[in-house]
């Protein structure tokens, strides 16, 4: 009889081990992440990698992440966004500006000369997304981190030294703030994502293109143009907004504490971390142009104030654009240059 018993207990044991296990199976989750940018650029390779690394490590592998670089599952970058949205992936890496008329408020950070640093404009930005802006226009996704780019120069086939040099140039831009920019210091705006820069250059369709240093390696951009335009001063030409998402039906659906774990390792943190990290790769991006021979014009302060002057109706513009939709830009404006100054910039 005790053998009886005995043997009961073993199998009710074995029975309660195996339901716990399969608990546990059935709450594990992984998760694909699509982008645009080649693997071993830096976004992918030092940002997104380490941060599911992270996430990975954090939940004792119950989260898996999986990597889609270059648009291997399909699409085109401007589509990224629907595709987390709609669920076609669970996560996906984009610039907001790639989807025009979706993230009115956050081109307050794209405007010209707005940000001072990196960093401390991707906390502002993160700020604002996760206390007001993921109630309006970041509604549709669970947003897991949102930067913004080190300083934005111009490279070109022929050279930018002065405001003149504008006039007339094709030049590829990321988004619509920028690419308004652009017209208004006299350029001709191409817009385009960022992997088909390669190929309008080659093709004459543009003459140049406006990018931080840190993605030039990505595209291999100082074998395609001779000369690099940077700006004195602590404002930057330009940056754009760049937001990592989360189809919202999966976000909501996880286990309690793999959210926890998810957003542990999101939010401000990964936001100041990926600033960061673009940020310090603007360096040996601009040696390796350096090293090639090219040719980097630096425009002095007297010469900035011209391009700045010849900016302002851009932001003007941009008021009244947002008072059009009932959004008070000029508040905006406040508020990100306030943010930005209390985060260290």
């Amino acid at each position: 009889m005790k053998r009886i018993d005995s043997l009961k207990t073993a199998l009710l044991g074995a029975v309660a081990l195996a339901f716990v296990g399969g608990a546990a199976l059935a709450q594990d989750v992984t998760l694909r992440l699509h982008q645009f940018l080649p693997p071993p650029a830096p976004v992918p390779k030092l940002i997104l990698k380490p941060w599911a690394a992270n996430v990975e490590e954090a939940s004792g592998g119950r989260i898996k992440i999986e990597h889609f670089d270059a648009m291997s599952l399909g699409g085109r970058p401007p589509e990224l966004l629907g595709q987390a949205r709609d669920g076609v992936v669970d996560l996906a890496m984009t610039v907001a500006g790639y989807t025009p008329g979706l993230f009115p408020r956050t081109e307050v950070f794209e405007l010209p000369f707005m940000m001072t640093n990196p960093v401390a404009t991707s906390a502002a930005y993160w700020q604002k997304v996760d206390t007001d802006w993921s109630s309006n226009e970041y509604k549709d996704v669970q947003v897991l981190g949102a930067w913004v780019h080190g300083p934005g120069q111009i490279h070109s086939k022929d050279g930018v030294s002065s405001l003149e040099d504008m006039k007339g140039l094709t030049l590829r831009g990321p988004t619509r703030i920028i690419n308004n920019l652009l017209g208004e210091l006299g350029a001709e705006p191409v817009g385009m994502p960022l992997p088909a820069i390669p190929e309008a250059l080659s093709k004459g369709v543009v003459k140049g293109t406006v990018i931080p240093w840190e993605v030039t390696t990505a595209i291999r951009l100082s074998e395609l143009v001779g000369n690099h335009t940077e700006f004195s001063g602590d404002e930057a030409f330009y940056t754009a907004a760049i937001i990592l998402v989360m189809n919202k039906d999966k976000y909501n659906a996880l286990p309690d504490d793999l959210r926890a774990i998810l957003d542990a390792e999101s939010g401000e943190k990964l936001s100041k971390f990926a600033a960061q990290v673009m940020w310090d790769m603007d360096a040996g991006a601009r040696k390796i142009a350096q090293d090639a021979g090219n040719t980097i014009t630096v425009l002095d302060d007297a010469e900035v104030a011209r391009w700045k002057a010849a900016a302002e109706p851009v932001v003007d513009q941009w008021v009244k654009d947002m008072s059009a939709q009932g959004i008070d830009g000029a508040g905006l404006i406040d508020e990100a240059k306030a943010l930005i100054k209390k985060y260290g910039g």
